[in-house]
């Protein structure tokens, strides 16, 4: 069970991360097709999130190296672990590193990646909440009193598998970078 969880030496995991590594461990020995896949995956945290009206959903963080490997079997490890933690969305986001501005005092021997930066790192949480669909469009709205909301725009495909999870992925995204999102389906024009 502790051997799912990679987190940094020093630091233990708390209770939560196990419950959640538990039913990875579960799923991994049940369901078959499922094995092969989850056996060389692991978590680096997991996290439990207020979404409102008394709903939560739970955060699972998975190493970047990683990431391709849990989106091969995203959509049905999502079914499951949300049939396990009833009543609770559950979402995959990769655990990125954001760099600071180099400046005089912090200037690296080497140049900070575009992948590092701040923006690139919010941007690619984005891609990581919706996984399944794809974003087709983004839209800043900055309102008069100076507070910004990104309109996101999903691939209309998906509206009915996504459809309920959109308050959810609004919820996490303020959670974790601090911006305002609204998530919403293009309008089909025919």
């Amino acid at each position: 069970m502790a051997s799912k969880i990679a987190k940094p030496t020093g630091s233990q995991p708390d209770e939560f991360e196990l419950t959640v590594a538990q039913a990875l461990v579960d799923l991994e020995t049940s369901d078959a097709k499922l094995k092969q896949e989850l056996r060389p995956l692991q978590i680096t945290a997991a996290k439990e999130v207020d979404v409102g009206s008394g709903k939560k959903a739970i955060v699972i963080f998975v190493p970047v190296p990683a990431q391709k490997g849990f989106q091969k079997v995203q959509a049905k490890l999502t079914r499951e672990l949300e049939k396990k933690f009833s009543d609770r969305h559950i979402v995959f986001v990769a655990q990125r590193r954001i760099l600071a501005v180099p400046g005089r005092r912090n200037n690296g021997k080497q140049p900070r990646p575009r992948s590092r930066t701040l923006t690139a790192v919010h941007d690619a949480i984005l891609d990581d909440l919706v996984f399944p669909t794809e974003i087709v469009g983004k839209r800043l709205r900055q309102k008069v009193d100076g507070s910004k909301t990104l309109k996101v725009l999903l691939d209309t495909k998906d509206a009915t598998s996504l459809e309920y999870k959109l308050d959810t992925f609004s919820a996490v995204y303020k959670k974790l970078t601090g911006k305002d999102v609204v998530f919403e389906f293009p309008a089909v024009v025919d």
